[in-house]
């Protein structure tokens, strides 16, 4: 993962970062890659991972294998 180097065209935002609570996370894509980053602070840039990586880390979210 990194966080430099891409550019990712088009963001958008989660549907479960409705209303004005402040807790907002947009994805892109690129070639190979999905960025995410925290629509509140974008200065920060995007945190870069491989696709396949970034569907696991999705699937476990999903199933709620994460103490999050």
């Amino acid at each position: 993962m990194n966080t430099t180097g891409s550019t990712f065209t088009q963001w958008r935002k989660s549907s479960y970062s409705g209303g004005e609570s402040g807790q907002c996370v947009e994805v892109a894509q690129a070639p190979g890659l999905v960025g995410i980053r925290d629509s509140k602070n974008r200065a920060i840039g995007p945190l870069n991972m491989d696709r396949v990586v970034f569907a696991a880390l999705v699937s476990k979210v999903k199933a709620g294998d994460l103490d999050l």
